[in-house]
């Protein structure tokens, strides 16, 4: 039997917890209830980092040692003041994602199993044009935190040379997330090229360090700027959301002067909290910003006219696109191009 459902009031709402006392997180002991304590105590944070965001949200309805999904439609049965935006996939079809616009909309989908979530780049009601350019770099095997960092602030020096700033995350993980907002008057193709332009003027600044290389036996022990974290349909978990590890992770807002000490692992379902309360929302003043892609797509054409550097593969579920290089394996191509005439490559 599972404990007595509990009424929160938050906002102006009233949203039911069922099963307040059920286990999410057996190495720590925490509860349904802790997690929904959780994102009350960060809420103007969270909600800063979802507003407007079509989102979907990542739901483990037995913990983490359970199955977990991706629920990206807002289902039939949502409140009437739950906000959506209507969003278009690759594949042309599309899909009214919630749009979490106050503490109470976090605990209804905490109701619902979920621990993480994935908002789009994007506002409503404008959904083609993204506000933020997110880069995500990726600790490969050999690599850890302290590479990221070290990748993040060649990342920084290079925004200020374009009269930029980011905002650094941790992903909750082992990697580092840095958020740039934009004027949302670029559609995703062309963010998505400013983006590979900063990566690939990262990687020319630290070559032994940082790979742009989409297939994973090129990366090397280097950190992977995922490039396609750009592309439509590709979120990155939001500012706040708790991770499915045993641990409890969250995805923790940072400033630049902490990266030199941050462990990861410092920021979890507790310690997050004790964190807010001292420091507020450390990202709270990045709407206030917004930058033109103009130098990083002028970046992209000199690449392109000056060392013959085009697009680069998309993830294997999107639509062939205009100017993409094939996406084959680098080692299957090898082998298809060595097969004697007349022989299957197999």
């Amino acid at each position: 039997m599972g404990s007595e459902a509990v009424q929160l009031e938050v906002g102006g709402h009233t949203v039911r917890l069922s099963n307040p006392d059920k286990v999410w997180f057996p190495e720590r002991g925490f509860t349904k209830l802790d997690v929904a304590r959780y994102f009350l105590a960060v809420q103007d944070g969270a909600t800063r980092a979802l507003r407007r965001r079509p989102t979907t949200l990542q739901r483990f309805p037995d913990g983490v040692d359970g199955e977990f999904f991706y629920q990206k439609r807002a289902p039939k049965n949502k409140p009437a003041w739950l906000d959506t935006a209507r969003i278009s996939f690759p594949s042309g079809r599309h899909a009214d994602e919630i749009c979490p616009e106050s503490p109470a909309a976090l605990l209804w989908a905490v109701n619902l199993g979920c621990l993480t979530f994935h908002p789009w780049p994007v506002r409503a009601p404008d959904t083609e044009h993204p506000d933020e350019l997110r880069v995500d770099l990726d600790p490969q095997p050999g690599t850890d935190f302290r590479d990221a960092v070290a990748a993040a602030r060649t990342l920084r020096e290079i925004l200020e040379e374009y009269g930029m700033c980011g905002w650094p995350k941790t992903s909750g993980g082992r990697g580092l997330h840095v958020f740039i907002p934009i004027e949302p008057v670029e559609p995703f193709v062309e963010v998505r090229r400013a983006a590979i332009a900063l990566a690939r003027e990262i990687e020319r600044r630290m070559p032994e360090a940082v790979t742009t290389a989409w297939w994973k036996e090129e990366r090397g022990e280097r950190i992977f700027v995922d490039y396609n974290q750009t592309a439509r349909d590709r979120t990155i978990a939001g500012a706040y959301s708790v991770r499915g590890k045993p641990h409890a992770p969250v995805s923790a807002p940072l400033r630049w002067d902490e990266l030199g000490d941050a462990d990861p692992r410092d920021f979890d379902l507790l310690t997050m909290q004790d964190r807010y309360a001292a420091l507020g929302d450390v990202h709270a003043d990045i709407d206030d910003h917004a930058y033109r892609l103009d130098p990083l797509l002028e970046l992209a054409a000199s690449d392109a006219r000056e060392h013959g550097l085009e697009d680069l593969p998309y993830p294997p579920d999107h639509p062939k696109m205009p100017g993409e290089p094939r996406r084959v394996q680098p080692s299957r191509a090898r082998r298809d191009r060595d097969e004697p005439d007349g022989e299957a490559a197999g």
